[in-house]
């Protein structure tokens, strides 16, 4: 794997080796394989899938010839992505799947463009992008895992840190820019807070997690719905900021930096020990991420026909306050029937034995009824096979 490295700026330097350090922490517990998962594109760090879990070969595939599948998009799923497909690859060489961590709005102009196999989103697509894809090849939308987004932080004397919906508000607004302001000592009394400059850490790259993060800031905030809105790309007001590529470009960035608060998929906090706040959902309380209060906020979501779900302020005592799925987005119509064939075993992997890593890796399992829905949109890819989802 080769990173092309910036050495004129020290600062991009510093964080390019930081986040090659997030790749290489979570890839710690991986064994040696043959088999190649992905082929990372320069520039791209994102954390590597742990050891293959030796699940038995898929004997309904019968590939007629070697298929490689490709994609590309959110970074958010990537970690556990990878997984699947080097758990899947081991024991299907037949087929390879590679997929590259690019950020959900790169994935969805890839797959729109044709460039790859599959393509993948942390929010859904809109009509208008719909609208873009090829009416010879359409579009299917699968939600195929659901995570939640921290709100993580660098203060080495702050071991836990609660923050009320409306500070952490008027923090990405730029109207709270002091650790030691006294709304956030209000809610953390004895807490070691800092006179400091609180340094917000943002998405540079068009991304599904910035544009879930909004669509919450701007259900829970008139000002914020007003003077920013929500998207995949937004202009961030906060004085003090700072942009990351990535998921994993923001972390690297809230490690390096004292003083940071940045938004990032759980897995890579969980995965990199970073502290996150606890968050004050709709109901009021407190909730730090887990994954009980993951599975509560799902509960709570009813999943329409076309499987396209927002859940920007979810009800319940124990729901936690900016959780997601996060969607492949796949061909309705393939015409090689091999890849056909392949992707309907991919998505049957990915909804049986790759829910069963998603806790481990920080995400939330679908909910049954939710991978029998994925199950039927996905079965007419390919007349040849036939997709079973296990109880």
């Amino acid at each position: 794997m080769l990173f092309r490295l910036n050495l004129i700026n020290p600062k991009r330097l510093t964080t390019a080796i930081s986040a090659m350090a997030i790749a290489l922490s979570v890839a710690a517990c991986r064994s040696e394989t043959t088999n190649t998962v992905s082929s990372p594109s320069p520039g791209d760090t994102a954390a590597s899938p742990v050891a293959a879990t030796g699940t038995a070969p898929n004997t309904k595939l019968a590939l007629a010839s070697d298929v490689a599948l490709t994609g590309a998009g959110a970074s958010f799923p990537a970690p556990l992505y990878q997984r699947w497909f080097q758990d899947f690859n081991t024991t299907n060489p037949k087929l390879q799947i590679n997929y590259q961590s690019v950020g959900s709005g790169a994935g969805v102009e890839q797959f729109t463009k044709g460039t790859v196999d599959f393509g993948a989103s942390d929010t859904a697509m809109s009509d208008e992008e719909i609208g873009k894809v090829p009416a010879d090849k359409g579009v299917l939308l699968l939600p195929m895992s659901a995570g939640s987004i921290v709100l993580a932080y660098n203060l080495p004397d702050v071991p836990e840190l609660k923050l009320p919906r409306d500070v952490y508000t008027d923090i990405f607004l730029g109207n709270i820019t002091k650790w030691n302001d006294p709304r956030i000592a209000a809610a953390n009394p004895g807490a070691k807070l800092p006179d400091q400059n609180i340094t917000v850490v943002h998405r540079s790259d068009g991304s599904g997690t910035t544009d879930v993060f909004t669509k919450h800031l701007s259900a829970i905030s008139p000002e914020w719905k007003e003077k920013v809105g929500e998207g995949k790309t937004v202009e961030w007001p906060s004085a003090g900021k700072i942009g990351g590529k990535g998921n994993e470009g923001v972390t690297a960035s809230i490690q390096q930096t004292v003083g940071a608060l940045g938004y990032i998929e759980y897995g890579y906090a969980k995965n990199n020990n970073i502290k996150f706040a606890a968050l004050e959902n709709k109901a009021g309380n407190f909730v730090v991420y887990n994954d009980a209060a993951g599975a509560k906020t799902l509960e709570a979501v009813v999943l329409p026909e076309n499987l396209r779900a927002f859940i920007p302020d979810p009800e319940g005592a124990d729901s936690y306050p900016i959780v997601s799925y996060t969607w492949l987005l796949v061909p309705k119509t393939v015409a090689d029937p091999n890849k056909a064939k392949s992707i309907e075993a991919m998505i049957e992997y990915g909804l049986n034995q790759g829910q069963k890593v998603s806790s481990e890796l920080g995400y939330v399992p679908l909910p049954q009824n939710v991978k029998e829905k994925v199950a039927v949109a996905a079965d007419g890819i390919s007349p040849d096979y036939k997709i079973e989802v296990a109880q």
